[in-house]
């Protein structure tokens, strides 16, 4: 757990150079992997070194926890196992009996998660519209709820939420607010400015980008008696990375601002095209006018709307299906952020009470050449359209 340092340079430099790190002792440019597991405690038994045991101490997580929190305007950084795990220990930080809003539409195994375990722990979980002011106003009690979790853009139809304004109400009856920016990552938005109490990151995807490392993270606005509380959820469930992973997460960050440039102006170069295909019913994308959340997400997300979207298919589901299969350069795998363009049939890996239009395809744009990509999907829908 580390604190954010700010240097005046703007977040591509600051990230790619770890905030300018140079390891003291030999100088080098790339953090060491501290693979000890314990540490010596001293003659008088004290740890002067501040390190016990690598469950929650290991000084591996330093720079890239101190780096999360500064491209993110927070105070400090968690990492964690997975972008679940993290998402998880926010909701395990609160008591049986509080009330919890979260979106309808967000990412599923979170969903389930909320749905089960969650409401048979004890905690009152509340489905809202996250882009309906009034509604979410209305579901607010005071002195009850305790987190209002927003994901934006929303897992998989993009849905955008109003941060500043969500936060507000929420403040209002008392309740912290965390926001899932996975899909909008540091470089485009930046939720503690905009008054989340917390940012959460699947950092398996943008973040590391590069489809080899499972890892979540979280970022305070402050360091209050809510956010030890996740840390102390943290060192006792154990759900911490290891510190081959965590230097492999830093290196990957080391290109996000890059990456996620070059992926946002494909993604939205893709779905103007893609709004012209006959095969095509709707493109669903922030970035586009007739989006519905397109004038908030105008406001709070700078340089770009994001890598992913999606479409749904003009003849339904069958033919979402062979789509997806007739692709060579999308590679039909789950996850998302990487590299590599992904192509999924949502709603087949969600199943039964999924929300996901079943001729829904989700795509992450990846970073190589969009006019190749745009090919690919037209010649699998065997459409001459452009």
């Amino acid at each position: 757990m580390t604190t954010k340092r700010h240097s005046g340079y703007s977040l591509q430099t600051r990230v790619a150079q770890a905030l300018s790190y140079v390891e003291p002792r030999t100088q080098g440019l790339v953090p060491p992997t501290y693979s000890s597991t314990t540490y010596l405690r001293d003659a008088d038994n004290e740890y002067r070194s501040g390190l016990i045991y690598s469950r929650d101490d290991n000084p591996t997580y330093d720079v890239v926890e101190s780096v999360l929190a500064d491209i993110e305007e927070g105070e400090q950084a968690l990492l964690f196992s997975s972008g679940m795990a993290a998402a998880v220990a926010v909701f395990q930080a609160l008591k049986p009996g509080d009330h919890v809003l979260a979106p309808q539409v967000m990412y599923w195994a979170l969903r389930n998660w909320l749905l089960g375990f969650a409401q048979e722990w004890g905690l009152r979980i509340e489905l809202v519209d996250m882009t309906n002011l009034a509604a979410i106003e209305q579901a607010l009690k005071p002195g009850e709820t305790k987190l209002v979790w927003l994901e934006t853009p929303g897992n998989p139809l993009w849905t955008i939420s109003d941060i500043a304004a969500i936060s507000k109400l929420a403040h209002g009856v008392g309740a912290k607010v965390a926001v899932d920016s996975t899909c909008a990552t540091p470089v485009l938005s930046r939720p503690i400015t905009y008054g989340a109490d917390i940012v959460m990151h699947s950092a398996t995807k943008y973040l590391n980008g590069h489809s080899d490392v499972i890892a979540g993270v979280l970022v305070c606005k402050q360091s209050d008696a809510f956010w030890q509380r996740i840390g102390q959820v943290r060192r006792q469930a154990g759900a911490v990375l290891s510190p081959t992973d965590s230097n492999q997460l830093l290196r990957g960050m080391r290109t996000l601002e890059l990456r996620v440039r070059q992926s946002s102006e494909s993604a939205l170069w893709l779905a103007q095209k893609l709004a012209k295909v006959s095969a095509v019913a709707e493109v669903l994308y922030p970035g586009l006018p007739t989006f519905a959340g397109h004038k908030i997400a105008q406001q709070q997300m700078q340089g770009g709307f994001g890598g992913m979207l999606s479409i749904r298919l003009s003849d339904g589901v069958s033919k979402a299906i062979q789509v997806a299969a007739n692709t060579q350069l999308w590679k039909r795998a789950t996850s998302l952020g990487g590299v590599e363009s992904l192509i999924e049939h949502r709603a087949s890996i969600e199943g039964s009470g999924s929300p996901v239009p079943n001729d829904l395809l989700r795509l992450s744009v990846g970073i190589e050449c969009r006019d190749e990509l745009l090919d690919d999907l037209l010649q699998a829908m065997d459409s001459k359209n452009r």
